[in-house]
């Protein structure tokens, strides 16, 4: 990730609010509990949520590709893959939140994930880009927690955490 690009989206961080304002669906209803079945990459999973199968990408982030048919496997993004796949094995029970708009041009979920441990309960998506797993990535109108993750990166790029140290 280059400087250039964290700046842009600093200065996105700085235009949320307006774009569309948001309208609820039927699609958009929150869930409150899933069962991870699979990690497929690092910011990809397979839920099992209200009875059914379904692909869930995590909202606001944007790991390095491992799985992209047309993309050779990026810099870390084995190791973000991994960290992930530590954060939620197969069988853990994750509490999801939805934003603005459920469901991407794949038709996958779109997620913010929260895992409980017995210290409290940690926000998935968040930790992944403070370790420097990830990059924000903000897509409109699902910025909820942007200003969040565009902090949580510049901390991770200014310790040289994860792919800051790894990928120059």
């Amino acid at each position: 990730m280059t400087c250039r690009r964290l700046i842009l989206l600093g200065c996105a961080a700085a235009l949320v609010g307006c774009g569309s304002p948001r309208t609820e669906t039927k699609d958009t209803a929150s869930y409150d509990t899933a069962t991870v079945l699979e990690v497929i990459d690092g910011d990809t999973v397979r839920l099992s949520i209200a009875d059914r199968e379904e692909t869930a990408r995590l909202i606001g982030i944007d790991t390095p590709e491992t799985k992209h048919p047309t993309k050779p496997v990026e810099c870390f993004g084995p190791q973000a893959a991994a960290f992930l796949a530590g954060l939620l094995p197969a069988g853990t029970t994750v509490r999801v939140e939805r934003d603005s708009e459920a469901r991407d041009s794949y038709r996958r979920l779109l997620l913010y994930v929260f895992v409980g441990t017995p210290r409290g309960e940690r926000f998935v998506n968040l930790e992944i880009v403070a370790r420097g797993y990830a990059t924000p990535l903000s897509i409109e109108p699902n910025v909820r927690y942007q200003s969040h993750f565009v902090q949580a990166s510049f901390d991770a790029e200014r310790n040289g955490r994860g792919l800051w140290s790894s990928c120059r």
